[in-house]
């Protein structure tokens, strides 16, 4: 199993700055990707960000160049660092973690999901 706990989240002012932590617990070594999603009211959730536990990192279109997905040495924690935030990122923010059981030809995956932060940026 795996424990997600988001922290980080509240309300900041368009424009500003925000850093989110997902600290991770469990079966941590079989975990080989981690994630932040968001939704907004209304709408589906969406993908922001991923990291794999080579730190290849992915990112969606709308947040590139202003959000940055990391992780501790320790793969125990992942943050989100938002910079230049604007009103559209608004949302729940939610850590995954994406884990594998098994061997290389023969495994199965399941995924956790943190209970999510709420993120609000003011006009």
């Amino acid at each position: 199993q795996v424990q997600l706990m988001e922290s980080g989240g509240g309300l900041v002012q368009a424009g500003g700055s925000m850093r989110l932590s997902c600290a991770v617990s469990g079966s941590i070594r079989e975990i080989y990707l981690m994630g932040w999603y968001r939704q907004a009211p209304g709408k589906q959730r969406e993908l922001v960000a991923t990291i794999t536990t080579g730190d290849s990192t992915t990112y969606a279109d709308s947040v590139k160049g202003r959000f940055t997905i990391s992780t501790d040495n320790a793969k125990t924690t992942v943050f989100l660092q938002m910079i230049s935030l604007k009103p559209e990122d608004t949302a729940v923010y939610y850590c995954r973690a994406d884990r594998r059981i098994g061997t290389s030809t023969y495994y199965r995956t399941y995924d956790y999901w943190g209970q999510g932060t709420q993120v609000t940026v003011s006009s």
